[in-house]
């Protein structure tokens, strides 16, 4: 079928634009925004993913104001169409790899408004995500990390909530990637991890000298990825990382932090040293749709009908539970934190905001120091 994507000049493959070179069903191609107020109190994320080999398009819009996380998922069938639009909710590049334009009209949920996203520095690609299990290839993908600014607004519950110019990050990612559409096969037996734990850091961030990404993933005592690109703001030059140790402080009870240690060696030798402090509740990323979110518990990419809307409010004040709105309480692994830094490099000191990923599973694996609050 041919689309508008079919009259430019960019064809990679003998084809049209209306699928991609893989029949794997977890293909996917995916925006993701986080906004925060400067205090991290007001926390904001917006989603919209494509499934070409599942017919889908979603996208998804949460904002926690007051302890309450307020989330809207929608759903629709693709066929055919390029149109970055999904229910009431518009992602529109305004200049490639530089600015957009989101919109979110009245809907039947709670959450509406309309936000302006602007860079600040030149996006940067991660390292290539490629994971085999059993001689199978279950993650094949690419990602881009950029930093910026948002301003607008977002209307909750009646109530107006003006954005001016707070702190921002986005990526961009594709590819194959395991939870996407459909459930894994069963191809072997599982480690459980009871017996390989996993933990899995990524920090977005700027201070007035410096921004950056870093990403640490690690599962046992298996070799961790690592990847990440620190720019001096000033002069607009990149080094990359070769090396992520962590170090976290959790609320007793739980896996959820609330400071984190994190030092990052350049290519150069250089160490950067960023002490990490958590800034209001943590986004429960379900309400989005991630991890198994939806009302059906299916997650991301999975066909729902030509269209699909539901919309919840949650108590996420607790560091670690949820309380959904139906009463039931639960404990979600992925969650992402507003959070403030303090960045050392060499002894040149910044400060500055960020978003952390933090989830840890199963038994704590070698590569993540736990630090007791008595220490």
């Amino acid at each position: 079928m041919l689309t508008a994507l079919d009259d430019t000049l960019w064809h990679q493959l003998p084809t049209t634009f209306d699928h991609v070179w893989t029949s794997d069903p977890r293909f996917f191609d995916r925006y993701w925004f986080a906004i925060y107020s400067g205090d991290g109190r007001v926390a904001i994320q917006i989603t919209m993913g494509a499934y070409r080999n599942m017919n889908v398009l979603d996208a998804g819009a949460v904002v926690i104001v007051d302890g309450k996380q307020h989330n809207l998922r929608v759903s629709r069938s693709l066929n055919g169409s390029v149109e970055t639009v999904c229910g009431p909710l518009r992602i529109t590049p305004i200049e490639a790899l530089k600015s957009f334009d989101i919109k979110i009209e009245p809907n039947d949920g709670a959450l509406h408004g309309h936000i302006q996203w602007e860079c600040v520095e030149p996006a940067h690609e991660e390292d290539p995500h490629y994971t085999r299990l059993h001689g199978r290839t279950v993650e094949d993908y690419r990602r881009f990390d950029q930093i910026g600014t948002a301003s607008g607004f977002l209307e909750v519950d009646g109530k107006r909530i003006g954005i001016d110019n707070w702190w921002s990050c986005r990526d961009h990612s594709w590819g194959v990637r395991r939870g996407m559409g459909v459930p894994e096969p069963v191809t072997g037996p599982k480690v459980p991890l009871s017996e390989k734990g996993h933990v899995m850091a990524f920090l977005f961030f700027s201070t007035s000298t410096m921004s950056g990404s870093l990403l640490f993933s690690g599962r046992g005592d298996d070799v961790p990825y690592t990847t990440g690109v620190i720019t001096d703001r000033e002069t607009q030059l990149s080094h990359h990382v070769t090396d992520i140790a962590l170090e976290v402080q959790l609320h007793e009870g739980t896996r959820r932090f609330h400071h984190a240690g994190v030092v990052a060696t350049l290519e150069n030798g250089h160490k950067l040293i960023i002490d990490v402090v958590a800034q209001g509740p943590s986004i429960a990323m379900q309400g989005l749709g991630y991890s198994g979110g939806y009302n059906d518990g299916r997650g991301l990419g999975a066909w729902r009908g030509d269209n699909h809307l539901e919309s919840d409010v949650w108590d996420v004040s607790h560091p670690a539970k949820v309380i959904l709105h139906d009463g039931t309480e639960k404990v979600h692994w992925h969650r992402i934190q507003p959070v403030s830094i303090t960045a050392d490099l060499e002894g040149k000191m910044s400060s500055g905001t960020a978003s952390m990923t933090l989830t840890i599973a199963g038994q704590l694996p070698e590569h993540l120091k736990v630090k007791s609050d008595l220490e």
